[in-house]
């Protein structure tokens, strides 16, 4: 049973005629009778009563009648709802971000539901490690990370350079410096992110390469919470500057440059080589695009090449 037969039977039950069928539909009357009988062979039943002259259905065509109506206005539904899509009247954009990632993505998705408020967004919150693995599942598009994965199966853009912040709080001994080393830092409790990953090894390492030691007293398992705790006038940190970006600003919290720890990240965001990316997808990119060139720095916008 196919579509193009059960329009053509409706069209002959509504003029109950098979010549005004044709004409409507047009086609020759043999055609049309011969769709008929297919699709009577199809379902083993007759359809029409041919000893009638005004094209009345049998009982098996009243009942396949309701179902044919309901079956065509399901493709219409289909297709103007794929039409939606298309055109971004509807649709939802599925993202992977880890904690701090996600303040990158905030901006962008501003910028992107101001433009095209009917598409649905999604942030899945997860580890950085995991989003490469999670895109291969194909549990959503897209994935922004702080690293670059395999390039023989993920596509990379550098979307966002940030920096390492060394923060204290506003009334810390050293809020007043003009910037400090490494040297000067082995005495300070460091409130520290309790989620492995190659940042904190890095800056593990840098400490041991200047042979200054690393208190990490007290870890937290947000970067939000480190935020609040060193703001109160507990100990250090190091965190993403994009992190605390509105608390520099506000004064809640003082970035204390040092030399030794100046250490660039660039923010990515990945999916598949091989995806075929929505619609709402490429229209994602290209509000990133937009944003980085109307913002500029720190936002870029520069696929990094397969080699």
């Amino acid at each position: 049973m196919e579509l193009n037969q059960l329009e053509t039977f409706l069209a002959v039950a509504e003029e109950r005629s098979f010549s005004r069928a044709a004409v409507r539909l047009h086609r020759t009357q043999p055609a049309v009778s011969q769709v008929i009988r297919k699709l009577e062979e199809s379902v083993g039943e007759t359809l029409f009563d041919r000893a009638a002259r005004d094209g009345s259905l049998t009982a098996a065509g009243v009942l396949l009648r309701d179902y044919a109506q309901r079956l065509l206005a399901l493709r219409r539904e289909a297709s103007s709802a794929l039409g939606e899509l298309k055109n971004l009247e509807r649709g939802h954009l599925q993202l992977a971000a880890n904690e701090y990632t996600c303040m990158y993505l905030l901006p962008a998705i501003d910028a992107f539901r101001r433009e095209l408020p009917h598409v649905n967004v999604t942030v899945n919150r997860m580890l950085a490690s995991r989003i490469p693995e999670e895109l291969n599942l194909r549990t959503f598009e897209l994935g922004v990370i702080s690293f670059r994965p395999d390039p023989a199966q993920f596509r990379s853009i550098a979307v966002y350079a940030d920096s390492l912040a060394f923060i204290v709080g506003p009334r810390h001994p050293l809020a007043s410096a003009d910037r400090v080393s490494i040297n000067d830092l082995g005495k300070e409790l460091f409130i520290a992110h309790n989620v492995t990953s190659p940042l904190r090894r890095k800056v593990i390492e840098t400490f041991q390469r200047y042979r200054t030691p690393l208190n990490m007293g007290i870890e937290l398992p947000t970067i939000e919470a480190i935020k609040r705790f060193v703001a109160m006038g507990n100990g250090v940190a190091l965190v993403p500057n994009l992190a605390v970006a509105r608390e520099l600003e506000t004064g809640d919290l003082v970035r204390v440059p040092v030399d030794e720890l100046e250490m660039r990240r660039v923010l990515r965001l990945v999916h598949r080589r091989q995806a075929t990316l929505s619609y709402a997808a490429k229209a994602f990119l290209l509000t990133l695009r937009t944003l980085a060139k109307r913002r500029g720095p720190p936002f870029y916008f520069h696929v990094e090449r397969a080699g």
